[in-house]
């Protein structure tokens, strides 16, 4: 059911044209906005409201997701009015409510709206943003989470008609107990890791960080799989409460990797897995997994698939990544789970400051998927030089 917030009260209580909303994970942010912007829509007739974000996998798996939740939820949501292919859904009095990407040139620079907002704005760069910020009357909201200063900073908060709010974990009280419990985990661990201290300050206290120490940098997104990319194998990591199962398909093509996301999905058994796989006519294809999961590895091979646990051995993790590292990384749009990922892993850091030469355990689940993939598939070293000993 659908719950007001502490978020939402907050939200409400902005005043000037462009509201810059700041906060940390699990904060309620998109699903505080979004109830806004309905509710505006409903009772003002022809208003016409674009929401924005880099990519539309992005939208489709969030704003988008969440705004036909919270409809349902409501009892606003009716079939007719929604236009799958435009993405618009349209209230009797005339209004509507738009989804698009900054990356469609001809919307970003044609026609005008009433209100705007931008969703995970520091995934768009700063033109992008002008382009539609001059083609809108009236509000304008910008959310993300603040890993690093940006364009709403550095120029959006400078203007006399823009205000900036901070939001946490704490203004939301539909977060379950459970998500909580792991955020706050987080406190702890930032005693003796700087990674753990920026990550706490960034998503548990909503405050402005520094994203250092990327592991992967030489990646980029794209439109699809070239058809001439060469198959090398899919990848799988196991979880199921808080942790996500995980498939990525990894190709090759041009001396580069291409990777598309599959598979990103919490509380999967592994009949469920199978059923998911034979759901996409997976059984002939190979599949490297977590080899720390034996029993879910054969569970799968009883089902009929070609799976092969991950060569793992002393210091297969760095030994991966730097298998990986030998090539540019094309990842697919629609991989975005993938995608926050790559943003996210860094090197590890002691409580002074120094990299330790391992990378953070966290934000890794697809990426260990595609690490299995580089292992098995992509190391030239003789065969047999790592064990399937699991670190």
């Amino acid at each position: 059911m659908f719950r007001r917030t502490t978020a939402i009260n907050k939200l409400l209580q902005l005043k000037a044209r462009k509201k810059i909303v700041q906060g940390g994970t699990s904060a309620g942010k998109t699903f505080g906005i979004l109830p806004i912007l309905i509710d505006r829509a409903a009772k003002t007739p022809r208003l016409e409201i674009s929401v924005v974000s880099e990519t539309i996998p992005h939208l489709r798996r969030g704003a988008m997701k969440d705004f036909l939740k919270i409809m349902e939820q409501t009892g606003r949501y009716f079939e007719n009015n929604w236009n799958r292919s435009l993405l618009t859904y349209s209230f009797a009095n005339g209004s509507y409510i738009e989804f698009f990407s900054a990356e469609q040139e001809s919307k970003l620079r044609g026609a005008r709206r009433n209100m705007l907002y931008i969703n995970e704005a520091n995934n768009i760069d700063f033109e992008s943003y002008y382009q539609l910020a001059i083609r809108t009357s009236g509000e304008i909201w910008i959310d993300f989470n603040p890993t690093h200063e940006f364009w709403a900073h550095t120029e959006v908060l400078k203007e006399s008609d823009a205000e900036l709010i901070v939001l946490t974990y704490k203004d939301n009280e539909a977060l379950p107990a459970t998500i909580v419990a792991d955020i706050e985990a987080a406190e702890k661990k930032a005693a003796t890791s700087t990674y753990w201290a920026n990550w706490w300050k960034v998503y548990g206290l909503g405050e402005i960080g520094s994203l250092q120490g990327v592991v992967f940098e030489d990646w980029e997104q794209v439109d699809s799989i070239p058809n001439e990319a060469q198959l090398i194998a899919h990848g799988m990591d196991f979880g199921f409460t808080n942790d996500p199962t995980t498939l990525v398909a990894v190709y090759k093509q041009d001396g580069k990797i291409w990777i598309d996301e599959v598979l990103y999905r919490t509380n999967m058994t592994n009949n469920d897995i199978g059923n998911f796989l034979k759901s996409i006519n997976f059984e002939r294809k190979e599949l490297v997994c977590d080899s720390a999961e034996p029993k879910s590895i054969e569970e799968l091979r009883l089902q009929g698939f070609n799976v092969h646990p991950a060569i793992k051995g002393p210091d297969s993790i760095k030994i991966g990544i730097d298998i990986l590292k030998r090539y540019k990384l094309m990842v697919t749009k629609r991989s975005t789970n993938l995608i926050k990922e790559l943003r996210a892993y860094t090197w590890d850091k002691d409580n002074t400051g120094t990299y330790t030469g391992k990378p953070i355990d966290y934000m890794n689940h697809a990426i260990d998927s595609l690490r299995y993939v580089g292992l098995n598939k992509l190391n030239n070293r003789p065969s047999g030089k790592y064990s399937t000993i699991t670190i």
